[in-house]
């Protein structure tokens, strides 16, 4: 198990929001925390510490008003961690190349793949091309429906009909790096993780898999690694104490 650091960009700023309140009209979220650092001071936190792997994530679309300036931040966490940091949102073919040169070691990739409710392999051949294999990082943030864990894409707005299984992460597997998972029902609410779906994340072992949503004490920590076997990675947002939470980095950074 590693620690992965985060950097949530929403309306130019480093927040950290409750996931399931997204919503791209009038750009609101519901917000746990607002930092009046921008994103290159928590990336170059991150690069002091040598942690790699964190993710920058854009949260406006690409149609928002903000969305320039939640992509300047972002490129400044980038250019301040060259190859430290991986970026997700509204990536694509046409410019995963130029998120790559501009430092990113990764490119995270959801609504672009799971098209119109389904998987698209053309799309998943093309941003494969685009950024290589190795670089690629398959978004499989879910929530659950009528019993199900379901892919949601569109900033976790829209569900798809593509489950979360063993099959489903065999299949993609062999087009990535490897994946991300929010568990969207419980991010951004730090009362508990979702053992149900670590479990499930727990028996794929072909590519690592981070695991994010719900950490909201050490004792969760805890519980991730029993349910996920050691196996996976983690991502705490608005439980760190850089956030406003009660987990001290210091301590991630050590032990993880």
């Amino acid at each position: 198990m590693k620690f992965r650091p985060c950097i949530d960009i929403h309306n130019g700023k480093v927040k950290q929001i409750v996931g399931g309140s997204l919503k791209d009209a009038g750009n609101q979220a519901q917000e746990n925390f607002v930092s009046e650092q921008d994103a290159a001071f928590y990336a170059a936190l991150y690069r002091n510490a040598g942690i790699k792997g964190g993710h920058v994530i854009l949260l406006n679309g690409i149609d928002s008003a903000y969305y320039d300036a939640t992509r300047e931040q972002a490129l400044l966490a980038l250019k301040t961690y060259p190859g430290g940091l991986q970026i997700g949102g509204g990536i694509s073919p046409e410019n995963a190349a130029a998120y790559l040169d501009a430092g990113a070691s990764h490119v995270i990739v959801t609504s672009y793949v799971f098209r119109n409710g389904q998987l698209s392999w053309e799309n998943l051949e093309k941003i494969e091309r685009a950024a290589g294999r190795e670089r690629l990082v398959l978004d499989l943030s879910c929530r659950k429906k009528d019993g199900q864990y379901y892919i949601v894409t569109d900033r976790w707005q829209k569900f798809t009909r593509v489950p979360v299984t063993l099959e489903t992460m065999s299949r993609l597997g062999s087009h990535c790096d490897e994946f991300l998972v929010h568990a969207v029902d419980v991010e951004g609410k730090a009362k508990g993780i979702e053992t149900e779906l670590v479990s499930l994340l727990s028996e794929y072992t072909e590519r690592p898999v981070t695991y994010a949503g719900g950490v909201g004490s050490k004792k969760d920590i805890e519980l991730l690694r029993k349910y996920g076997k050691g196996r996976l990675d983690v991502t705490v947002g608005s439980a760190l104490d850089l956030f406003g939470g009660p987990i001290p980095f210091e301590e991630l950074r050590r032990l993880y």
